[in-house]
C-alpha cells in the first residue's frame, strides 16, 4: 500500500519509533490501518500532538502522556495489536506482519506452511528452527 499524504507523517514517526525504515513499514501494507487505529485509540488531540511534537529524538521531547502514546504505537507495529487489558488485536494479517518477526529474522508461526507432506518427516535439529534441512549447507 503506498504512503499517502495522510499516512506519511504517521509512517515517518513510526520509523523513528520502531527503527525500521519507511519502506519496510509500507511493505507490511498496514500503514493506513495502523494510522486509523492509532488515531482512534489515542484520540484526535493526542494523536495530532504525537505527530507534531515528536520530530527528532523521541526521548528528548516527550512528557509522560506522549511517551505512553509512542509506546503504544511501537507496540502496535511490533505485535499487530494495541496494548491494554485485553490487548486489541488488529487482524490476523497484522499478527503475521508484526515487526517482531522481522526483527527476529523468522516468519510468524503458522503463516507460511512447509507444503504438503512437510509434517511427515522429523525436522533436522542441526538447522536453526528444526527445519527439514532441504536446501541447507549441512
Amino acid at each position: 500500500m503506498p504512503i499517502t499524504d495522510e499516512t506519511a507523517p504517521f509512517t515517518t514517526l513510526s520509523a523513528r519509533l520502531t527503527g525500521f525504515d519507511t519502506a519496510d513499514l509500507a511493505a507490511t501494507g498496514l500503514t493506513d490501518v495502523y494510522r486509523a487505529v492509532a488515531s482512534e485509540r489515542l484520540g484526535a488531540l493526542r494523536y495530532a500532538r504525537l505527530l507534531s511534537e515528536v520530530r527528532e529524538d523521541p526521548d528528548t521531547v516527550m512528557d509522560g502522556e506522549l511517551r505512553e502514546a509512542a509506546r503504544a504505537v511501537t507496540y502496535l507495529w511490533y505485535t499487530g495489536s494495541w496494548p491494554g487489558s485485553p490487548p486489541f488485536v488488529v487482524s490476523p494479517r497484522a499478527l503475521a506482519e508484526a515487526l517482531v518477526w522481522k526483527a527476529a529474522g523468522v516468519g510468524a508461526p503458522a503463516t507460511a506452511p512447509g507444503g504438503y507432506g512437510s509434517w511427515a518427516g522429523a525436522g533436522d535439529r542441526s538447522v536453526p528452527g528444526g527445519g527439514t534441512g532441504e536446501g541447507s549447507l549441512a
